[in-house]
């Protein structure tokens, strides 16, 4: 009676177990049925249309990840990428810091999911304020001295020391005198290369070790130009700036998050070539990240907001 009993106790527990499992299954399978098909948003290549190169690889690499379709929405600029997302025409978008910076200001819909490193573990980059010989002993000092600058679009040559020096009552604009903008950073590099400037706002590879020793970036640059690495001191940086990050709708299923997180942490390892399609410029990897990592990339976008702001209004022209 005994064994009889247990007998049919198991069984209840078996088929209690084996509902479970086929319910957990329909959990599983609902969120791909309910997306349908998972819309990917990437930027075209500058001058290449509408084409991603290895777009077929990559499609078929996601859609085994997710086990689901997948489609690319390649937009020709980060504004079309934002608003397509903000619409929800894509579950996953692939950004620069500041674009996805403005993706969450305009929706507050979005995260960040993983963000690329070099191959030396750096994880952004600073701007730097970098001067020859100790001629500008700090940023405070520059109004005595001729700076060079980038353009208005360069973030680490404009954007990153102008929202983060004011703090410091490091006060400049286009119009001050003692800057000298240019329109490119090796134009601005060439002008310290040649002393016609003091000191120049540049940009370097950071989060480990602080870029020392790196191979990329402006004093790599300066010191293959002829400079002496020796008569160049960095006076300012600024605070890191994450690499872009690969970003995801907040709503869009934990499964799913799960699933692109672990397939895109261990891409590199796993097929080289893929990851090298995905992400050609920084060699180390994907790596999570949170919201938190772009606080610098916000207040960028706050200053951006705040200069469009006090831009003349009415009949007289903008700044150039």
């Amino acid at each position: 009676m005994l064994r009889h009993f247990c007998f049919l106790g198991f069984w209840k527990i078996a088929a209690a177990a084996a509902l479970l499992t086929t319910a957990m299954s329909s959990a599983r399978a609902d969120w791909r049925d309910d997306i349908g098909t998972f819309r990917i948003g990437i930027i075209a290549e500058p001058g290449a249309g509408n084409t991603v190169p290895g777009l077929s690889t990559l499609t078929k690499a996601y859609s085994m990840a997710l086990g689901m379709k997948v489609e690319f929405l390649v937009a020709p600029d980060y504004a079309t990428l934002i608003e397509a997302q903000a619409a929800g025409r894509v579950e996953y978008a692939i950004y620069s810091a500041l674009a996805y910076a403005a993706a969450s200001d305009r929706c507050g819909c979005v995260e960040p999911l993983v963000a690329p490193i070099d191959g030396d573990g750096a994880t952004g980059i600073r701007s730097i304020l970098i001067t020859r010989d100790g001629k500008v002993p700090s940023p405070q000092a520059m109004a005595a001295h001729r700076i060079a600058a980038g353009p208005t679009e360069s973030v680490a040559g404009w954007l990153l020391p102008l929202a983060e020096l004011a703090p410091d009552r490091v006060l400049f604009s286009q119009a001050s005198p003692f800057l000298e903008q240019v329109p490119s950073a090796l134009a601005a590099e060439a002008m310290l290369v040649t002393e016609k400037a003091d000191a120049v706002f540049g940009w370097m590879p950071s989060g480990r070790d602080d870029g020392e020793g790196a191979t990329s970036g402006t004093i790599a640059r300066l010191t293959e130009a002829g400079v002496p690495a020796s008569s160049l001191q960095v006076i300012w940086q600024s605070s890191l700036l994450r690499y872009g990050p690969h970003v995801v709708l907040k709503n869009l299923d934990p499964e799913a998050k799960r699933r692109l997180g672990v397939f895109l942490t261990n891409l590199k390892g796993q097929t080289p070539e893929t990851y090298g399609l995905l992400e050609p410029k920084h060699s180390g990897g994907f790596v999570a990240v949170s919201h938190h990592d772009y606080a610098t990339a916000e207040t960028i976008l706050r200053e951006i907001t705040q200069t469009k702001l006090d831009a003349p209004q009415g009949n007289e022209e903008p700044a150039p």
